[in-house]
């Protein structure tokens, strides 16, 4: 009897572990910083001028996807490469604010077998343990945003408490041009998925 009630806690903590992949709110950017959020009765539109957000376009061509940084003047300071959750883990969409931040961490519900820190520059967003992190983005993760390492240490020193995290299945890159043509684009984004966008368009 205690057995069956010691597994039986074990699979509910299992089940609420971080990464558990809820599926989110389309979310729809229709402009640099206003997104549609669709809704059980419908959508709204949410307006994050003057708000640090970072946005995570996941499925962006040329990647699993991007991360824009927008500061409150509403200027992309920085992007880079990322990878979230495989499709049984898929990364939740939505509007999201940043509400725990590590150094170091390790995965509670994926520990490393070896003890290394799998989670270290930690920014968790939602209450079941997604976050951007450290991570390599070679390959998918368990539903958290992998920022790579050469990115990770800047975005993590810029974000606080207030920083919005707005995770999209839609491409933002027709409202990042305009800034990534203004800055040396080789610095910023260094692969060449504007020239992809441009011949596509």
């Amino acid at each position: 009897m205690r057995y069956s009630i010691l597994i039986v806690i074990s699979l509910c903590t299992l089940l609420s572990a971080e990464h558990t992949p809820p599926r989110g709110n389309a979310t729809f950017p229709i402009s640099k910083t206003s997104f549609k959020l669709m809704t059980k009765d419908g959508f709204k539109i949410v307006d994050l001028k003057g708000e640090k957000i970072v946005v995570v376009s996941v499925r962006e061509p040329g990647s699993d996807g991007r991360f824009y940084a927008i500061n409150e003047e509403g200027n992309i300071w920085k992007t880079g490469p990322v990878t979230s959750g495989a499709e049984k883990y898929r990364s939740p969409s939505g509007i999201f604010t940043i509400f725990q931040k590590k150094r170091f961490h390790m995965s509670n519900a994926y520990p490393d077998p070896s003890g290394v820190n799998n989670m270290d520059y930690m920014m968790k967003f939602t209450r079941f343990g997604h976050a951007l992190h450290k991570g390599s983005v070679d390959w998918m993760s368990h539903g958290c945003i992998h920022i790579d390492p050469k990115d990770v240490v800047e975005l993590f020193d810029w974000t606080d408490y207030r920083t919005k995290v707005v995770v999209t299945r839609h491409s933002y890159i027709p409202f990042a041009v305009k800034d990534l043509q203004a800055t040396d684009k080789a610095a910023i984004f260094p692969f060449n998925i504007l020239d992809e966008f441009f011949s596509a368009n």
